[in-house]
């Protein structure tokens, strides 16, 4: 009994951590290139209570018995996110970027290493440098003249612009993308980015549209792949089962207590 009230309870702790993760999922479900997430779990260690080699015969096998195994509940083990594509929506703006295809943005943050996002929404700072929505910029360095009328991105990242005056473009430069073996083991550190970790691979830099890279989408964005439908239906799943828990925990107290009664 008490073996149950503490499996319950980490069952009841597993479901609510499932439960504010998919309360992350439906929040960001409008923020530009997120990626949702799902939560993997693992059963504990198991207390073998009665051997499979008690009554068994050497000459007659048929008569071992299997073993008796009760186990310790489940734990939280991983973060699995998702890097499904999600859809693109057209903007307008000359200076935002969707990638179709695989690759992620490299941005240069505050302490010059370099992170990574899908989030293409960018803008020109005071210097004229392109930045991210949260002013850090690009680690391509790109950088806009101010008398320039207007900016063209072809897919495989090469920016160009037209200059008043002039009857032909000026190259700004090159966009190059990254990518990775296993983008799933990239770590989440807010602001639409991700760092390098050793379950994600070191980083393969290239050209758009090259080498399995995807091109550059000019005036448009990913949006978020989150889908609100399959959210709901894990939530209600994992309401069920934190319900299925708790019910766990009072079955596991009247038993307890039935036991209390008996020499009374």
């Amino acid at each position: 009994m008490f073996r149950a009230l503490r499996t319950a309870s980490l069952g009841m702790s597993s479901q609510q951590l499932s439960v504010d993760n998919i309360a992350n999922n439906l929040a960001n479900v409008n923020t530009n290139g997120y990626k949702r997430s799902d939560i993997a779990f693992q059963d504990l260690f198991y207390q073998t209570l009665s051997s499979s080699s008690q009554g068994s015969s050497v000459n007659n096998p048929a008569n071992d018995a299997p073993e008796l195994q009760i186990g310790h509940g489940a734990k939280p083990v991983a973060d699995i996110r998702n890097f499904m594509q999600g859809s693109v929506e057209e903007t307008g703006n000359s200076l935002d970027m969707a990638i179709n295809g695989d690759g992620f943005f490299m941005i240069e943050k505050p302490d010059g290493s370099v992170a990574y996002t899908r989030d293409g929404t960018f803008n020109v700072n005071s210097t004229g440098e392109m930045v991210n929505s949260s002013g850090l910029p690009l680690a391509d360095f790109i950088e806009i003249p101010d008398d320039a009328v207007s900016v063209k991105i072809s897919q495989d990242g090469v920016i160009q612009a037209e200059m008043e005056g002039q009857s032909s473009p000026m190259e700004l430069g090159q966009i190059e993308l990254a990518k990775f073996i296993n983008p799933s083991g990239l770590r989440a550190i807010g602001d639409n980015l991700f760092e390098e970790t050793e379950a994600s691979g070191q980083p393969m830099i290239g050209m758009p549209g090259m080498d399995g890279f995807g091109s550059v989408q000019q005036g448009y964005l990913e949006q978020s792949n989150v889908d609100i439908v399959n959210e709901m239906v894990d939530l209600i799943t994992a309401q069920r089962a934190y319900e299925t828990n708790s019910k766990m925990v009072q079955t596991a107290e009247d038993m307890m207590a039935m036991t209390n009664q008996i020499k009374r």
